[in-house]
């Protein structure tokens, strides 16, 4: 294998160029804002975890898991996503405090992929997890906050489609029961959006029609409120009802939040993470094919740290929300440019430290002779300065 060049990075990570970053903190600060008003205290957890904890508990894969050994020989893993590692500290450190719990985050996380795959291996995640409320009020809370989030991250357009596994589990359970594999076919089909595969593989089970026609038809169940009639009718499996039921309530609250213009039901979403239990969630921009959140209850996780409880959350995908929004200048993000000369430095270094100290904006200084100055300040169309090929939007003049 040849040794790569010192420009080179590994597979499945970028680099993120100033103007980049600046939209992307402006997402993270406003989006954490959001969320502080809402009630959730932000928490910060290692990059690193013991594989035997987090690791095992977490969403993700061992094939998908960067793990590396430590100088006693024990294995860990950079964290693929941030709920595990928050569930290991809700039953530790925060163990004698009462739910629930409000906690929000805003992390980079790792997932191993396949070098032609063409996926991210280190991205970044702003979520928030509401630990030790089953309720679908608690539910109906975190998809509230989520459509509250992405406006706050600037996203105009979108809509947020609600499922619960309980619904095909109970489903499956009901027409293919004891057809584990099978079952696991189909579910695989529907988190690939894999309808054309979903019906091939159903014609190849040789069911009776009635059960082909009612699992053919759930591709169909996507929509507004009449969606839960449609299930109600194809299934008799309380696992099934149930799910039916929660989502009810679900959308029941989120039309006293006023956000039920921004949700519809999909009964045929699988959430792709293991731990999820009960109702999943993904939010869709316009104009991008892939999620910009995903969430969902997980009343089992906390089980495997051994504290009980019900817990749900969401994660907004913080750089893919980059492609579809642009994190407008405010007033406060001027970029001041001083320049001076050996006359004045004194004099236009104090008044840098007031500007510094008066705004959020950015004060530069530059050492110039005049006559420098006059040759290398271009003004544009818009009001602003280049200098240096770097735009301003304002200058100070200390010179002779």
């Amino acid at each position: 294998m040849s040794k790569p060049k010192v420009f080179e990075k590994p597979t499945g990570v970028k680099d993120y160029l100033p103007d980049t970053v600046a939209k992307l903190r402006t997402i993270e600060f406003r989006v954490l804002e959001c969320m502080e008003k809402w009630g959730y205290r932000q928490i910060i957890t290692p990059t690193l975890e013991f594989y035997d904890t987090v690791g095992a508990a977490s969403s993700t894969t061992d094939k998908k898991l960067f793990k590396l050994l430590d100088q006693n020989g024990r294995t860990l893993v950079l964290r693929s996503d941030m709920t595990a590692p928050i569930a290991r500290v809700v039953a530790s450190m925060l163990k004698e405090q009462e739910f629930p719990l409000r906690l929000s985050y805003h992390s980079n996380v790792f997932r191993a992929f396949a070098e032609e795959a063409g996926k991210e291996s280190e991205f970044f995640q702003t979520g928030v997890e509401l630990v030790g409320d089953g309720s679908p009020e608690a539910d109906a809370e975190v998809i509230a906050l989520a459509v509250a989030a992405l406006q706050a991250a600037g996203v105009k357009s979108f809509k947020i489609a609600l499922g619960h596994v309980g619904f095909l589990n109970g489903l499956f359970e009901e027409t293919l029961g004891g057809r584990e594999e099978e079952q696991r076919a189909l579910k695989e089909c529907l988190l690939n959006r894999d309808y054309v595969g979903y019906r091939h593989r159903l014609k190849s089970f040789e069911l009776d029609e009635k059960v082909l026609r009612e699992l053919d038809g759930i591709l169909r169940f996507s929509g507004g409120e009449q969606v839960c009639e449609q299930a109600n009718a194809v299934t008799t499996h309380p696992v099934a009802l149930e799910a039916i039921r929660h989502l009810c309530g679900i959308v029941e609250v989120l039309k006293a939040y006023g956000v039920s213009e921004h949700v519809l039901i999909d009964l045929t979403m699988v959430g792709d993470f293991s731990y999820y239990t009960g109702m999943t969630f993904e939010g869709y921009a316009s104009g991008l094919g892939f999620p910009v959140c995903s969430g969902g209850r997980y009343d089992n996780l906390l089980t495997q740290f051994g504290r009980p409880s019900p817990a749900t959350g969401f994660a907004l995908k913080t750089n893919r929300i980059l492609e579809v929004t642009n994190a407008e200048r405010n007033e406060d993000d001027r970029r001041t440019l001083v320049l001076y000369d050996a006359a004045h430095r004194g004099e236009a270094l104090r008044a840098a430290a007031e500007l510094r100290s008066a705004s959020r904006g950015s004060v530069e200084t530059h050492f110039v002779h005049g006559a420098e100055a006059e040759q290398a300040i271009v003004k544009s169309d818009g009001g602003t300065f280049r200098f240096r090929g770097h735009e301003f939007t304002d200058i100070q003049s200390f010179l002779g």
